[in-house]
């Protein structure tokens, strides 16, 4: 803590020279700010705690009803699938986008183009009409009639897997942008040692430059698994029995919008949270040697500046 000094007069040391007492500097106005701050978050708890209009009951009612429950299954499985595939799918137009193939380069890069460029919205509808697009889907051989297998579009394509290949695909073109930033952090000596030894591309890739990327790819895929959970939300439109989606089909029969929200939103915040502890040991464990290595957590930030603020620390330090 930043701090002053002055004299003491009539004050002396064993040499002679005069003793300087350290006069902490108050900031008095950051304190202030952060007083005003705190009695607005009380009077806003406050009075949500007090208004009739949110009905308690309801959210208490809700909050651990069975179709809730439903909705939180699919909502986790929805998060943990897409997360997969676009992880997988991410890395590997990542590599084709870093590949000297003019034909994998351009194909990666189309696709992060359609993928990144349009909104999800509109491809969790698409893929869930796309019955309309296609009324049947066959395996065979192109610019024939020969056809070894032909599913019904509309069967193959439940709500549930529109919403995953969606989710999945949309995913795998921002994750392709972490894993490529990631794969050109690793210096290129790295590689080039790799070949030296007589180690291929694909080794190379996997053994050598893949490891050292994942300092820089782990932790913003942190944020992405947070994000996804989130973005689940989204699937309500059409409807894929998420958690979202049953609380839209439970309030468009009650009437209840605000309670079920707030019964929504407890969910979500609870879920990230639980997501968040994992995230910030990723970010201290990957950032070591490096200035994220010091990440420390809101929590125990404001409770070390709260301390700082303490007389008997003050005095203590000075």
């Amino acid at each position: 803590m930043a701090a002053t000094a002055h004299r003491s007069p009539g004050t002396l040391t064993a040499s002679g020279a005069e003793d300087l007492t350290a006069v902490p500097v108050r900031h008095w106005g950051r304190w202030s700010a952060a007083a005003l701050a705190l009695l607005s978050l009380v009077g806003l708890i406050g009075s949500l705690a007090k208004n009739p209009n949110v009905h308690w009951d309801v959210v208490g009612h809700y909050l651990v009803a069975d179709l809730i429950f439903d909705g939180l299954v699919t909502t986790l499985w929805l998060t943990v699938a897409a997360m997969a595939v676009g992880l997988a799918l991410g890395t590997l137009v990542a590599v084709m986008r870093l590949s000297g193939n003019p034909v994998l380069y351009g194909l990666s890069t189309l696709f992060v183009w359609l993928f990144r460029g349009t909104p999800l919205l509109v491809q969790i509808i698409f893929w869930a009409y796309a019955a309309a697009l296609y009324k049947h889907l066959m395996i065979g051989i192109p610019f024939t009639t020969i056809t070894f297998v032909e599913f019904d579009t509309n069967q193959l394509l439940t709500p549930s897997i529109a919403a995953l290949l969606a989710l999945g695909l949309n995913e795998a073109a921002y994750a392709s942008e972490i894993v490529r930033a990631g794969i050109q952090s690793v210096d290129p000596g790295q590689t080039e040692a790799a070949h030296s030894l007589g180690m291929k591309p694909a080794m190379t890739m996997r053994r050598i430059v893949l490891p050292q990327a994942m300092k820089v790819i782990i932790p913003p895929m942190g944020n992405e698994t947070i994000n996804m959970l989130k973005t689940t939300a989204y699937v309500s439109v059409i409807p894929a029995h998420d958690l979202m989606s049953n609380i839209q089909d439970v309030y468009a029969q009650n009437y209840q919008v605000i309670p079920l929200l707030v019964v929504a939103a407890l969910w979500y915040l609870a879920l990230t949270t639980a997501l968040s502890v994992p995230q910030a040991w990723l970010e201290r464990r990957y950032g070591r040697g490096t200035g994220r290595g010091s990440h420390v957590s809101p929590l125990r930030r404001m409770f070390v500046g709260v301390a700082d603020f303490l007389p008997s620390n003050r005095n203590r330090k000075g």
